[in-house]
């Protein structure tokens, strides 16, 4: 399956992908429809389950393909991906698992969202710091910007891949290469690239991201990154008998943990979740990251030009293309936006409204491969 043949075979696209049969589904950023291979993965192997053992039942190897799944899709190995769940797992995993020293610091963007920011403040009764990027726009950051901040005590940059809310997206080699010339570990929150963009993950050390977004996966069925050389530096924080020696099931005298990431997973799988997940992401790898990409940016430069035609402000109208998403957030001024996006549900296209620290309320895009222009059509006409 192509991205071409997608969106040129209208009853393929209304096969693989249910919900463009009543809906123009542009809220990718937010919650993900699933598409028809991870439904009838779930929904066949929930029925399964029904006669018995539900671990039985599980398809071969589905843990392990699903590890090497992700790891193709972030240019990884298998052994540095680990099935833990939501991105705020994740992320408080790597927050909490570090040898912390009171004075260290931490450097962030306190308008992330919440999940890459609370992890982060929690360490405060530990001793640590935090050292807040405040950049001129929404989102934008820049190397230089990360390294201004960075001092002896820097022990970490945690920061998103991009923008929740704006779509910008930050140069993670360039970033991650320099921060490493100087022994600061770097984190990612790759949620919003993960599935849509390349995410190159060489030059970052933890990185996190649930499958239900651009992913096209069921919620709460994410993956963990953990870099093969710092594994050692990162402590589970939680024990079960999946991430340690337990053979039989029978506790042993002291903590073994698996000698991969692994390590990270401490229970029981979500079997059901990772069923699905693993479809997606089998799909996703077959029309491959790059070609999506291409397809969104794309979408993306057409939605600018005719929204700024439109007498509406657009964020990041003009960004470098290395710097831009999916995402594309807009108001018209004097507008109420609330209402706005109410009309658009009423025309039946799905946008996000999101409100911002000082009240005011935009409007976001968020199209996948497998929209159409003709329902980007349907969108600007409405609007």
């Amino acid at each position: 399956m192509t991205v071409e043949q997608i969106q040129a075979d209208e009853a393929l696209r209304l096969r693989q992908f249910p919900v463009a049969r009543e809906t123009v589904y542009l809220a990718h950023a937010a919650v993900c429809p699933l598409p028809a291979c991870a439904s009838d993965a779930v929904s066949d192997y929930a029925a399964a389950c029904t006669g018995g053992d539900q671990e039985a039942f599980m398809p071969s190897n589905l843990l392990r393909d699903t590890r090497q799944l992700a790891a193709d899709l972030l240019g990884a190995e298998l052994h540095e991906i680990a099935l833990v769940g939501p991105t705020s797992l994740g992320l408080s995993f790597i927050a909490q698992g570090l040898d912390w020293r009171a004075g260290d610091n931490v450097i962030i963007h306190g308008d992330d969202y919440p999940s890459n920011v609370y992890p982060w403040m929690a360490l405060a009764e530990r001793g640590v710091e935090l050292k807040r990027l405040d950049p001129s726009e929404p989102g934008r950051i820049e190397p230089e910007d990360v390294f201004a901040l960075v001092d002896s005590r820097t022990r970490m940059a945690a920061l998103a891949s991009c923008h929740y809310v704006s779509g910008y997206r930050i140069d993670l080699d360039a970033i991650g290469r320099e921060l490493r010339s100087r022994s600061v570990l770097f984190c990612v929150d790759g949620i919003q690239t993960m599935g849509a963009f390349p995410t190159p993950v060489e030059h970052v050390d933890f990185l996190a991201a649930d499958a239900h977004k651009w992913m096209l996966g069921p919620c709460a069925s994410g993956i963990l990154y953990v870099k093969h050389e710092t594994q050692d530096q990162l402590k589970p924080v939680v024990q079960g008998w999946h991430n340690l020696s337990c053979p039989d099931f029978i506790p042993q005298k002291e903590l073994i943990y698996k000698p991969d990431s692994r390590r990270y997973e401490a229970g029981t799988a979500n079997l059901l979740g990772i069923v699905g997940q693993r479809a997606s992401l089998t799909m996703l790898n077959e029309v491959g990251v790059d070609n999506i990409a291409a397809d969104l940016l794309a979408k993306r430069n057409r939605l600018v030009q005719e929204l700024l035609a439109n007498g509406c402000e657009v964020l990041h109208p003009e960004a470098r293309l290395a710097n831009t998403s999916g995402i594309v957030t807009f108001h018209r001024p004097g507008e109420d936006m609330a209402a706005f996006a109410d009309r658009l549900a009423e025309a039946g296209i799905k946008v996000s409204l999101r409100v911002m620290r000082d009240g005011s309320r935009l409007i976001r895009l968020s199209p996948h491969f497998y929209n159409t222009n003709a329902e980007l059509e349907r969108l600007l006409d409405a609007i």
